[in-house]
């Protein structure tokens, strides 16, 4: 996947609640028409990649997903593929790598996002723990080419098996075998910090390295001396409302700093 090797800016598609999550309001056609309304605005604000996330399924599942949210996100997913000629990944909230690495295939995504695949993590949701050898495993028997972005020291969480960030992304990366590294900010728009983002680097040199949250128009040619890519999120919504749809101007103004 060309996006794991470039200067990458990866737009975030954030559901609106799907069939069964305490907010749904009843309409799965709404939340397609509004996944394809902001994958658009990324495609043709210069975005390199989409992924698309349930977040407006809080709170979160911790491991599985429902039948439903799966089948939704597989339909949108699909839907996004055949209207857009731009890359596409899945991060299926909070933990659920399998949903996700099933998605992936049916609908044709190139990544999926994995919070935890290595390790134990004290999470609002409880305690997540990394199953990487099920996920690499099922990835295989898929037969798929998708590729694996995990999280070192994942927002909204608290690592219980390492206190060493480096340590933890040389596990993540070859006792895991995640195809990219993710770091973050301690929660959803937070800063991610520079100096544990070249950590990372330094510990693990061989694997492409992304800025998982935080991430604005001012720091963003900063974080791209270190990082392959980002991933955006909350810098391309109105006051950082994760509510609200995509803002053109924003996403427009993101990619012109980036580029420069």
């Amino acid at each position: 996947m060309t996006i794991l090797s470039s200067r990458a800016l990866i737009g975030v598609v954030h559901l609106p609640p799907l069939p069964g999550s305490p907010r749904f309001e009843g309409s799965v056609e709404a939340v397609a028409e509004r996944a394809l309304a902001d994958a658009t605005a990324l495609h043709e604000c210069g975005f390199d990649a989409l992924i698309l996330e349930n977040l407006g399924d809080a709170p979160f599942t911790a491991d599985r997903l429902p039948p439903a949210s799966v089948a939704c996100m597989a339909l949108i997913a699909d839907r996004l593929r055949r209207a857009l000629p731009i890359p596409m990944g899945i991060n299926a909230l909070r933990n659920d790598a399998m949903a996700a690495l099933g998605i992936a295939a049916a609908a044709g995504a190139s990544f999926i996002r994995v919070n935890v695949l290595t390790g134990v993590v004290a999470t609002d949701q409880g305690f997540l723990q990394g199953r990487a050898d099920k996920v690499l495993r099922y990835r295989r028997l898929l037969g798929s080419h998708v590729a694996i972005l995990a999280d070192v020291f994942v927002k909204h969480g608290l690592t219980l098996h390492a206190s060493d960030i480096a340590a933890a992304a040389r596990d993540t990366a070859y006792r895991g075998l995640a195809d990219g590294l993710l770091v973050t900010g301690p929660a959803t728009g937070a800063p991610t910090d520079m100096r544990e983002l070249e950590r990372v680097k330094q510990a693990v040199p061989d694997r492409p390295l992304f800025v998982g949250s935080g991430a604005t128009p001012a720091a963003a040619p900063e974080l791209l001396k270190v990082a392959n890519g980002i991933i955006v999120g909350s810098a391309l919504k109105p006051g950082g409302d994760l509510r609200q749809p995509i803002d053109r101007g924003l996403a427009a103004t993101f990619v012109a700093a980036a580029r420069a």
